[in-house]
């Protein structure tokens, strides 16, 4: 069965083991290093506070999370965000990011939340750690490419651009 719920802190070994793939596996993320537990209980109580931070579970076990965090902390960019998912690498490809994607984009549209915003590493050639999945995910989704970095992430030797892609709800 498939449930998709609030993050709690209790979640943040699982949800941390889910992003220690993608940390130490590819590009995907920038981060070289994978945040302690004791990091991602004190992110998920500081996001979840003001946005919605949530997980899908199957059969009660978590294969990925979601959240929304601010795209900029001033009062004007009240009604935008940025959006994140990562799914347990093994649970691709069943319909899961679609489904919490949607249920994020839900519970924004209630908080008045209309501008929504993904960064994306972008590989100049697709290599190993890093393939152009993300950008097709979030097209899918229906975003739209907003701008591009070049060369502003360096990981495993090699330069990978960045993208912003958006998505506005009203």
């Amino acid at each position: 069965m498939i449930t998709i719920r609030n993050v709690t802190t209790d979640d943040a070994k699982r949800i941390r083991e889910i992003y220690e793939y993608y940390v130490n596996n590819t590009a995907i993320t920038f981060d070289y290093d994978v945040p302690t537990v004791d990091d991602f209980i004190e992110s998920i109580t500081k996001i979840s506070s003001v946005f919605p931070y949530i997980v899908l579970e199957e059969d009660g076990y978590i294969v990925g999370y979601s959240y929304a965090n601010y795209f900029k902390p001033r009062k004007a960019y009240m009604h935008s965000c940025e959006v994140t998912i990562y799914l347990d690498n093994n649970y691709k490809k069943h319909g899961y990011g679609k489904m919490l994607y949607n249920e994020l984009e839900n519970k924004l549209k209630e908080r008045d939340i209309f501008n929504l915003y993904a960064a994306i590493g972008k590989p100049i050639v697709e290599d190993k750690y890093l393939n152009n999945n993300s950008e097709e995910f979030h097209t899918h989704m229906g975003y739209k490419l907003a701008g591009r970095f070049n060369k502003c992430g360096y990981k495993f030797d090699t330069w990978y651009d960045l993208i912003w892609m958006e998505k506005i709800l009203k």
